[in-house]
């Protein structure tokens, strides 16, 4: 489409989004850090506007993280001729924390705040309208910087390079020993070091981060 297609909404700007979520009878969660880990799979791609910001890694996103998202955008783009849209769900997961000075035991303590889990390849947000990535790269990568995890500004074009890219790696690899095959052929006995995440992921996986060139 061309700039002319472009539709810019009723409400361009970024919405406010609520610092605890309207829960009944709020439910304390455990760690469950497999919300973080691995890649995304929900949100990978931009679909309203042409350019996002692209987590390159996973982490919890806070009230105060989605407030300086949204007020420096705001600022920043143009209402008239730019809109800007969130990819992520507010704060839903709950975080528990005990008071200082407490001893050992007693109980999990009381929930103290709310946070999004993001993981690897996610759209953290999206800007459209009739302008041009050099236009939002400067406030869109000045706001990645910001965030708790490795993340950039990208449009279609590059986020769409980026993911052939990785898929080329597989297709074209040269090298037979990979760590799909040394792991899932227990080659000198390696599943004992490995996690199962090893063997889902493949090792491309390090815990929240991804580990780079890892076919």
């Amino acid at each position: 489409p061309t700039l002319v297609d472009v539709i810019i909404p009723e409400k361009p700007k970024l919405k406010f989004i609520n610092k605890v979520p309207n829960y009944k009878k709020p439910k304390k969660w455990m760690k469950r850090l497999c919300d973080i880990r691995g890649p995304a799979l929900r949100a990978v791609t931009i679909t309203r506007g042409q350019y996002g910001i692209v987590a390159l890694g996973g982490g919890y996103l806070h009230w105060g993280h989605f407030e300086m998202m949204r007020l420096t955008i705001n600022r920043r783009m143009d209402a008239k001729t730019m809109f800007a849209r969130w990819r992520v769900n507010a704060p839903f997961k709950p975080i528990t924390r005990k008071g200082l000075g407490q001893r050992m035991g007693g109980g999990k303590g009381a929930i103290d705040h709310y946070v999004t889990p993001v993981k690897y390849g996610r759209i953290i947000l999206e800007v459209g309208g009739m302008c041009e990535f050099g236009e939002v790269e400067p406030f869109l990568s000045e706001v990645a910087k910001k965030l708790p995890f490795p993340a950039k500004a990208v449009c279609k074009e590059s986020l769409e390079k980026m993911i052939q890219e990785e898929q080329e790696k597989a297709e074209n690899n040269q090298n037979p020993w990979t760590f799909e095959r040394i792991a899932v052929m227990n080659m000198q006995g390696i599943r004992k070091a490995l996690s199962p995440y090893d063997l889902k992921y493949h090792g491309k996986f390090f815990g929240k981060f991804r580990v780079p060139n890892r076919v």
